[in-house]
């Protein structure tokens, strides 16, 4: 069993996997474990910045936060919610490092030929934590 679980979640994937990581992360806690939503906002390419305000930049990093925050209180006791800039394989590494998570529970989809021949998030994590890494299909 673990006690310190990280939970990479995309926002942008489907709602039913994200339940479902968080619920194979419950079935993985040892009691009184702690369990962290982690949603990595992706750095907007330079040149793609002068075509977004700065308003809608914050707009949407506020509800981004609202919706961890939902899914956390969702997830019930145990369970928080963070948002954190970087590139996301890096990002979620380094969070757990941090934070001594013992395992990370992460989804991962079907590998395409793009995946195969750059990698994917998943494929980072799983090569570089330093933790048990739990992988989601």
């Amino acid at each position: 069993m673990y006690d310190t679980i990280l939970v990479p979640v995309a926002l942008d994937n489907e709602n039913g996997r994200i339940g479902h990581a968080i619920s194979v992360a419950r079935r993985l806690a040892s009691d009184g474990a702690s369990i962290t939503l982690l949603h990595v906002v992706e750095a907007v390419p330079t040149y793609a910045m002068s075509y977004i305000s700065a308003d809608v930049m914050s707009e949407t990093r506020e509800e981004i936060e609202i919706e961890m925050n939902r899914l956390a209180a969702s997830a019930g006791a145990g369970v928080s919610g963070k948002v954190v800039d970087g590139h996301s394989g890096r990002s979620i590494l380094d969070h757990a490092e941090q934070t001594g998570a013992d395992l990370i529970v992460i989804a991962s989809h079907r590998p395409d030929m793009q995946t195969l021949l750059l990698g994917s998030t998943a494929t980072q994590v799983v090569r570089h934590a330093k933790c048990a890494v739990h992988v989601l299909r």
